[in-house]
């Protein structure tokens, strides 16, 4: 069975830049329970389906499937809103890849990076820029920043 381990951390953006333009991402959830998830996402010019069981300590069932790029339009018109609308940049910080997503739309001002390992003790280093381990926090699950996204929190 296919499983997601990650960690997840907010982002100093004073210490943080981007290297590069990064890939633009719109998703959307066909359903957002805590037990089960089914999003739709454009990745840059693929499109993918994924279903996410609920998450224990930091690891959770993750089934991920390539997709018609129209289908998925047609999806996104199904989703809960809003949309999730973020920019995805890739960055390598001690031989790990950190995916840093800069949110826009109704969660903008969030940037979070996640990691994801091989099993839940698999040792790694924290960037400086990685400020505060959220990994715990179900507000920053994306499916939640539709109920309650970032621009409501202040």
């Amino acid at each position: 069975m296919a499983r997601e381990i990650e960690r997840k951390y907010l982002v100093d953006v004073t210490t943080w830049q981007p290297q590069g333009t990064g890939t633009p991402y719109v998703q959307g959830y066909l359903n957002s329970h805590k037990e089960r998830t089914v999003r739709v996402r454009l990745e840059g010019g693929t499109a993918k389906l994924t279903i996410k069981g609920p998450t224990v300590g930091v690891t959770r069932t993750e089934l991920e499937y390539a997709i018609p790029h129209d289908d998925a339009v047609a999806m996104l018109e199904l989703c809960e809103r809003p949309l999730i609308e973020k920019t995805r940049h890739l960055e390598t910080h001690d031989g790990k890849r950190w995916e840093i997503d800069v949110f826009a739309g109704d969660n903008a001002g969030l940037v979070v990076a996640e990691i994801e390992l091989a099993s839940e003790d698999e040792p790694f280093s924290v960037p400086s820029w990685a400020i505060r381990e959220v990994s715990d926090d179900p507000r920053y699950y994306n499916a939640n920043l539709i109920a309650a996204p970032f621009k409501t929190w202040r």
